[in-house]
């Protein structure tokens, strides 16, 4: 079953960003000073935490998230992560979903950049959020703006509590000059840096699922639109993880049957400045180049003959006609 509609009040970057702590893209909790009440791991699941009434565990009240003792010493309590990828961190969310007379005052976030799996006693720490102040059973967004990269986080708690989910939205950063000459690369991929720019809808499941790796698990893992009632076709821009010829096109219907888009087509450019929402306007007149192509349900569809000889581009915007759902979209380029 589909997800739920995208929540209206988020910031753009929860859209438009990967979450670096997805466990499913290989970040990891690797230490917390104390998880008594709940472990570390669960703050880092995917799915919104939920409240089961009347569930308890040898330790009290089962919770969904990380929690920690009543702290009756100095000090507080922290936790620390390694993310999925190496990755500049556009912005967080320290949820305490659930978390009513439990949660911790106010919190802060640290970031270092280490080879190491275990960051060294000796890392480099720095600061990436000052010390928040946190409420009770909510989101809190905030946007960092802070062009370092990190590998690992460090999320302190002042002075203990819990923490219903951690999300850390950022942008990866690939070390091209290792990557052979004329490899081709997905360069869609959410993990080599692509991003979603913009979509005119998202109803039932965001569009930067599509960037995702591996092929989606349900109908729910992917980019799903409502059905459209009026004239038109629905649409997502992406911008590439870096400019590219594009050699293959994949575009994966997995899971999607009686709600698959009965077309695709792609159009591409090579831009720089502007703002997202002047492409948005631009994108209208770009290039075809992939002219419309009939879809099946539930299938992989490949194209390369199709795909028209339009050189480096930079963004692309993929149409789906009239409306419908797509589980993965894979740009395929050569890395020059």
């Amino acid at each position: 079953m589909a997800q739920p509609a995208l929540d209206p009040h988020a910031p753009a970057f929860t859209r438009r960003y990967m979450n670096l702590a997805d466990p499913r893209l290989g970040a990891q909790a690797l230490f917390a000073s104390d998880e008594f009440f709940a472990p570390k791991e669960r703050m880092l699941d995917p799915q919104p935490a939920v409240f089961i009434p009347g569930k308890y565990d040898d330790h009290g009240k089962w919770m969904d998230g990380w929690e920690t003792r009543r702290k009756r010493t100095t000090g507080h309590d922290y936790c620390v992560l390694r993310l999925a990828r190496p990755g500049v961190v556009h912005g967080v969310d320290l949820d305490t979903s659930h978390f009513t007379g439990n949660f911790p005052p106010a919190a802060s976030i640290e970031g270092c950049c280490t080879d190491a799996d275990v960051p060294p006693d000796q890392a480099d720490w720095q600061t990436m959020l000052p010390p928040t102040t946190l409420q009770g059973n909510q989101h809190h967004f905030v946007e960092i703006d802070d062009a370092r990269v990190f590998t690992h986080v460090r999320v302190n708690l002042y002075p203990d509590g819990g923490l219903a989910r951690l999300r850390v939205y950022g942008q990866p950063k690939r070390d091209w000059e290792r990557v052979e000459r004329g490899t081709l690369v997905d360069l869609a991929a959410i993990e080599n840096g692509a991003y979603l720019v913009a979509a005119n809808n998202q109803h039932f499941g965001p569009a930067s699922q599509m960037l995702m790796p591996g092929r989606g698990v349900n109908m729910g893992d992917g980019w799903e639109t409502r059905r459209r009632r009026e004239p038109g076709n629905d649409w997502a821009i992406v911008a590439l993880a870096r400019p590219s010829t594009i050699r293959k096109v994949e575009v994966d219907t997995a899971h999607f049957k009686g709600n698959f888009p009965d077309r695709c087509s792609l159009q591409a450019a090579t831009v720089s400045g502007g703002t997202d929402e002047s492409l948005v306007t631009q994108a209208m007149f770009w290039a075809v180049l992939l002219p419309e192509q009939k879809l099946q349900m539930d299938h992989v569809h490949t194209f390369g003959a199709e795909l028209a000889a339009l050189g480096p581009v930079t963004h692309v915007r993929f149409n789906i006609y009239p409306d419908g759902g797509v589980s993965r979209l894979r740009l395929w380029g050569d890395v020059a």
